[in-house]
């Protein structure tokens, strides 16, 4: 028999939340405790599902095989050491870490454990995008436009539109192309804060599809697509609605029944790709768990955060470099050396 293992959650704001939720109704997952900062918000989830709130991490380490760290990003890098030190496998929310030389390092510490260290870019695990890959496989695709689009209005202040928004599209155009890009042009704009809240990035490749990927978090309109312009059918990947439509050119002649004339001419079609429903943190979690247990690696393992992460970098620094020239910025402001 299978036996369950024991898994802890550090952090429990909204997204600590919803791991807590998604452990507790898992299969072969005893949710043993939770740790927070914040001893209320601590408490309070513990009893909502009836388990143990640790003051100290390490007295939660004692007790669980698998640990989900949810806490702030400056966190990440200190905590996920800290418990792959102690033996256990790791869930990290994204980004990996708060800075590259971090995620270097939690990578090469993740790599030398033999533990399973999985980075949470839970779009991987949106069932539309499973679907569109799978759709993929038999075009070629020309071009590829991402775009995450969201209010400011419950945005994470904490970082700006790159790190909180577009590294979820970056993890996606690696995973697609399956390669570095060899150009990259990036602009954007500060609108509602003192840094990046709209980004455009356009990106090039050795061999491959021209890439555009767009984050804001000015917009009214929250929206998360993938639209692909393939030599075979364009394609419109709805993330949010979790819907795929597939427009293909034909031209179909439907005749007349005496066979006299045309009677209407039919020149594209439209095909809607079935996806299944299903909630992509539970698919994620599931697949962390089967890891564990199988001990295989994830499907976005340390070393996939550490390259969304770099490029993330990357990108900042293309748009700060314009901030700092006066040549983007939508209001003038003094900005901070990125670390």
């Amino acid at each position: 028999m299978q036996q369950d293992i024991r898994v802890g959650v550090i952090g429990v704001g909204r997204m600590g939340q919803r791991h807590c939720r998604v452990f507790a109704n898992l299969r072969h997952v005893d949710l043993v405790g939770v740790c927070d900062a914040n001893p209320e918000n601590g408490q309070r989830m513990a009893q909502q599902y009836g388990v143990a709130c640790f003051a100290e991490i390490d007295r939660m380490l004692e007790r669980v095989d698998a640990v989900s760290i949810a806490a702030p990003t400056p966190l990440h890098f200190d905590l996920a050491a800290r418990c792959l030190a102690a033996g256990k496998h790791v869930l990290v929310e994204k980004p990996i870490t708060e800075t590259v030389a971090q995620a270097e390092q939690l990578t090469a510490l993740a790599e030398a454990s033999g533990l399973v260290c999985m980075v949470g870019h839970i779009e991987r695990f949106n069932a539309a995008y499973i679907e569109l890959k799978n759709v993929l496989e038999t075009m070629t695709p020309l071009a590829i436009n991402f775009r995450r689009l969201s209010a400011f209005a419950g945005s994470n202040v904490d970082v700006d539109v790159v790190l909180d928004l577009m590294i979820h599209d970056l993890n996606l155009v690696l995973d697609l192309t399956g390669a570095a890009p060899t150009r990259i042009s990036a602009q954007g704009l500060n609108v509602l804060s003192n840094t990046i809240d709209h980004a455009v990035v356009n990106f090039r490749f050795e061999t491959g599809p021209l890439i555009s990927v767009t984050a804001s978090r000015v917009t009214e309109h929250k929206v998360r697509s993938i639209e692909v312009t393939a030599r075979e059918a364009y394609l419109d990947c709805d993330l949010l609605n979790k819907s795929i439509c597939v427009c293909r050119e034909t031209i179909g002649e439907y005749l007349n029944q005496n066979q006299r004339g045309v009677k209407y001419r039919q020149e594209s079609v439209v095909e809607r790709i079935q996806v299944p429903i299903v909630e992509p943190m539970f698919l994620e979690l599931q697949h962390f768990v089967e890891c564990v247990i199988e001990r295989k690696p994830p499907l976005v393992s340390a070393r996939d955060g550490l390259q969304a992460l770099a490029l993330a970098d990357q990108v900042r620094r293309m748009i700060l470099d314009d901030f700092a020239a006066g040549a983007s910025s939508h209001k003038p402001v003094e900005l901070l050396a990125i670390a």
